[in-house]
Order: C-alpha cells, then structure tokens, then sequence
C-alpha cells in the first residue's frame, strides 16, 4: 500500500475512534451531571433556578468537548493535512 492509502485508512479509522470516544464522554459527563442536579433539587427545591442555570451552563461545557472531537474527525476526513503534504512532497 502506498502513503497516500495508509494516510486514508488511518485517517478515517482515527476518526472513528475520535467519534466514539467523542460521544461516549459527554454522554458519561452529562448523564452524571443530571444525576446529580435531580438529587440537588430533590434536597433543596427552593434553589431549583440556580441548580437549573448552573446545570445548563455545565451541560453546554460538557458537550462542546463532543463538538471537538466532531470537528477533528471532519477534519481528518475532509481536509487532512497530512494528505496534502503527501501529495506536495510526492508521495
């Protein structure tokens, strides 16, 4: 197989793997995090607008992370940069 095959296989199968780690973290972060916020609000439902507030600000943290790995992966298949050096360089 030459570079330019090897460069495509590895990139699309690191982007795979990009993708599931990608998306089993925020999963596991954010299915902690409202976890947590129920059992916040179940003890003290009077602060039920900041637990709510906090926990939306954290969620939004939690899946940017997901966002980019997402964006990495189209990167990798799209645009690879280690692709175009290998085609200047000539193989």
């Amino acid at each position: 197989m030459d570079n330019l095959g090897l460069i495509g296989v590895v990139s699309i199968i690191t982007a795979g793997i990009i993708m599931a780690i990608g998306a089993i973290g925020p999963a596991i972060g954010e299915g902690l995090a409202l976890a947590n916020a129920m059992r916040a609000l179940a003890q003290q439902p009077d602060q039920a607008n900041t637990i709510t507030r906090t926990l939306f600000v954290g969620l939004a943290l939690v899946e940017s992370t997901g966002m980019y790995c997402f964006v990495v992966s189209m990167i990798l298949i799209f645009a690879n940069p280690f692709w175009n050096h290998c085609v200047q360089n000539g193989g």
